[in-house]
């Protein structure tokens, strides 16, 4: 009985020991370790933050900004990158140790498999070749009680150690297989890691493309805004010079004039806050200094009221036209004298409808809006000046 028991436990672990292979684990990463997990984590981290980098960026694209936040947001984005390929390189270090391991386990697995095999074959054989009475033979021929005892205690251990070897050799074949699909995930991972870090360096490099073509970019916006800002200022500069030459003859002609009556200016303190706009719209620019998107500072003496191209420009109070003609960054330009030291001017004109000389009544039109300004859209640029010192002209408008 003993021996048939033996012998059904042998012959049904004889079948288990055909190569099976365990499933792979429903997930890539199932089996990893926790260092591996840790460092994937990190990874994730990265990822997200250059994402939301990314997001960033996008929104820059389409949206007025400062320069040095899209150089920076470039800088940040290169930056996470390169510690993203850090991370993949500290990763893959991890990956080759445990496949490295994991071989070494699987070797020595499988060589002690082999020998248990080998061992658990040998005894099928000697089983086979005593027969299926051999348990009864040996026990019915002891010569006395004792001897029998002591044979069936032989024979106990010896199903004991049978069932023992039939045991490791289940446990060495699943662990084998256990390392085999190990080192097949870990494989998987490895070249994933590999695509990884090749797509993460390429996009490592086109970062650092656009960070040069950004910074070559930008340096050419700041050299064009430099040459406008410095093409504005002497605009400025011209225009100045022009009206304190006219303001300089007016006063010459009255000082030859002694006992002529003085003209008053057509502006009076009363018309503060109450001036008609010369034409209706939203200001494109304020009077003093202003910060441009390349960090350059740029002073106004006037405001940029913007209009449709065309819209007729009126005089804000009764005058003479002195000067009618195109000023260099403010364009095609009409001045008009009011009087009393007063100037209004009327800039970025397409066309003017008045010449040099030409007196004019308040709410006249003197012109149309046109664009000046490559930069700016069409817009009228209106300035009042007093004794040639330009002065805020919104506060002399109607306020709405």
């Amino acid at each position: 009985m003993i021996r048939s028991a033996l012998r059904r436990t042998l012959l049904s672990a004889g079948l288990l020991l055909v190569p099976t292979l365990v499933p792979l684990p429903s997930t890539l990463y199932a089996q990893e370790s926790p260092r591996i997990r840790a460092q994937r984590d990190e990874l994730e981290r990265i990822r997200r933050e250059r994402e939301a980098l990314e997001r960033r960026a996008a929104d820059l694209r389409t949206s007025i900004h400062d320069l040095s936040e899209e150089v920076e947001n470039i800088e940040r984005r290169a930056d996470a990158t390169a510690r993203i390929v850090k991370a993949l390189d500290n990763q893959l270090a991890t990956i080759n140790g445990e496949v490295t391991q994991a071989s070494t386990r699987m070797t020595n697995a499988e060589s002690e498999l082999t020998g248990k095999r080998s061992a658990l074959r040998q005894r099928l054989v000697d089983i086979y070749k005593r027969g299926p009475l051999f348990t009864t033979q040996a026990l019915l021929s002891a010569r006395s009680f004792g001897e029998l005892v002591a044979r069936y205690k032989y024979l106990h251990l010896l199903a004991l150690r049978d069932r023992a070897l039939v045991h490791n050799v289940e446990r060495l074949r699943d662990e084998v297989a256990v390392e085999r699909n190990r080192l097949m995930s870990l494989q998987t991972a490895l070249a994933d890691n590999r695509t990884d870090k090749r797509r993460e360096e390429e996009q490592l490099r086109a970062l650092e493309r656009e960070q040069s073509s950004h910074l070559a970019k930008t340096k050419g916006q700041v050299r064009a805004a430099e040459d406008r800002l410095a093409s504005l200022k002497k605009t400025e500069v011209e225009l100045t010079t022009a009206l304190g030459a006219l303001e300089n003859e007016r006063r010459r002609a009255e000082s030859a004039r002694p006992n002529a009556p003085r003209i008053a200016s057509s502006i009076r303190t009363s018309d503060y806050g109450s001036l008609s706009w010369p034409v209706d719209g939203t200001l494109v620019y304020s009077f003093g200094k202003a910060q441009t998107a390349s960090n350059t500072t740029i002073r106004w003496n006037g405001v940029g009221i913007e209009a449709s191209m065309g819209t007729a420009v009126r005089v804000v109070s009764a005058g003479k036209v002195v000067m009618v003609r195109q000023f260099g960054t403010y364009g095609l330009i009409v001045v008009v004298d009011h009087g009393g030291g007063d100037y209004s001017t009327y800039g970025s004109l397409s066309h003017a409808t008045v010449r040099e000389n030409e007196t004019v009544v308040k709410g006249q039109q003197i012109g149309a809006v046109g664009k000046s300004d490559p930069e700016l859209p069409p817009h009228l640029h209106f300035e009042i000046r007093h004794d040639g010192i330009a002065v805020d002209p919104a506060n002399w408008l109607r306020g709405r």
